[in-house]
């Protein structure tokens, strides 16, 4: 690996500028196609990016999710896009975007799925988090086909849709049969940052059953959100803990916890028979995921001790393993790093963040895996999950630039077409 010259990255630069004005209506074609999950019906999304690629020049291959595991995953419809361009023999480096989204939800002043560009900024749900980089992948890799440097190696852009769903059918999928098999991977992430390591996911469900009886003899009956306001309040006070764990990680911070989702109760004047919880337990790097699990399953056990009446059903929902560096991560951030703080004006450097994405079926398997893509400079700056998600359309056409510079740096085989 070299690094670029001058004349390459001057290349590059013009290549990337040369088409920003059709990179910016390729992601507002993205913005303006629906893919909340839920519902997960995304099939008819993937196929929108499918045709948008192959209008660049692209061959795309389409890898439909099987039905079954489709619906065990809580989505309607999955398909997963590979699109593959060799430049001669070499590693393979695998970037991976998400074009699911969450539902919009309220507080919107402008139309989630109308890609409204707004003092240099785009507008819509999933221009942040993740399909401007499907978009950052997409032309870096046409801008490094373009250029037409002496390249040793493939580059594979990988589109999902079911990262909201937990990644268990796209990445993790495509990678258990076989579909791809990178040497690295670059995932979708921050324009302001090299993320290197990430947070661990733990969502339990819990059930709590009693007995419903009238309201005017509750003596009569199991009273289910009594024993659910017991336990609550012992996961709060747990949490409490956190504070004194904190991770060495540089971006990280502490574990958390959240109660999520509860849902219980028939009607005012009947004592609740039944209460169900979703809580959401965040894993620092350092922790062992299975150690946390039985923590806090021993702290609703313990709780539910003081309502013997009452019964309580724990069931795994999802758990999503923490992302921390492989031998070989820094191969892929040397480059980004470097072209980043170049083209971004400003110090870019190696983090993490405390939240969990696809980045980790890749690390996994056994990928040397970082996030760097347009992205926020910070998911609260642009909204990411909320209301008025945007993204600074500067940032996106720097993020392709450092893409297309950094590819050219790992597949570099030492020379250079150009004049220095």
């Amino acid at each position: 690996m070299t690094a670029t010259s001058h004349a390459v990255q001057q290349r590059l630069h013009e290549l990337v500028r040369a088409r920003f004005a059709e990179e910016i209506a390729f992601l507002a074609a993205l913005v303006r196609s629906p893919s909340d999950n839920p519902p997960g019906d995304c099939a008819g999304f993937a196929e929108r990016v499918a045709t948008l690629l192959e209008g660049l020049g692209f061959a795309v291959e389409r890898h439909p999710a099987p039905a079954t595991d489709v619906q065990a995953n809580g989505m309607a419809s999955a398909t997963n896009l590979v699109a593959r361009h060799r430049f001669g023999a070499g590693p393979t480096i695998a970037l991976n975007a998400h074009g699911d989204v969450v539902p919009p939800g309220a507080g919107w002043t402008r139309d989630p799925y109308g890609a409204d560009v707004v003092d240099g900024a785009m507008y819509g749900r999933g221009v942040a988090v993740s399909k401007s980089d499907i978009a950052t992948y997409a032309f870096a890799l046409r801008a490094l086909i373009d250029a037409d440097l002496p390249l040793a190696g493939a580059v594979e852009l990988h589109v999902t849709v079911d990262e909201e769903a937990g990644g268990a059918i796209g990445p993790q999928w495509l990678l258990a049969h076989g579909i791809s098999r990178p040497d690295y991977a670059i995932a979708a992430g921050f324009s302001y940052g090299v993320v290197t390591a990430h947070n661990g996911c733990l969502h339990l469900e819990i059930e709590i059953a009693g007995k419903q009886a009238h309201a005017a003899l509750p003596a009569t009956g199991v009273d289910a959100l009594e024993a659910a306001s017991g336990v609550l309040a012992a996961l709060y006070r747990h949490r409490q803990d956190f504070a004194t764990r904190r991770s060495a990680v540089d971006g990280i911070g502490t574990p958390s916890l959240v109660v999520g989702l509860i849902q219980g109760g028939i009607n005012t004047n009947v004592v609740p028979d039944r209460v169900v919880m979703r809580l959401d337990r965040r894993l620092i790097p350092e922790e062992h995921a299975e150690a946390a699990e039985r923590e806090v399953r021993a702290v609703i056990e313990g709780a539910m001790a003081a309502y013997p009446r009452a019964r309580c059903h724990i069931r795994r929902i999802l758990l999503a393993l923490p992302l921390t560096p492989l031998p070989g991560s820094a191969t892929l951030v040397a480059p980004l790093t470097r072209h980043a703080s170049r083209i971004m004006g400003t110090a870019v450097r190696p983090h993490g963040v405390p939240l969990y994405t696809d980045a980790r079926h890749y690390a996994a398997a056994g990928i040397p895996t970082v996030l760097y893509g347009a992205g926020p400079r910070s998911i609260g700056e642009a909204n990411a999950h909320g209301a008025d998600e945007h993204l600074m359309l500067d940032d996106l056409a720097k993020a392709t630039e450092v893409i297309a510079n950094a590819l050219g740096d790992l597949l570099s085989t030492g020379t250079s077409p150009l004049p220095p």
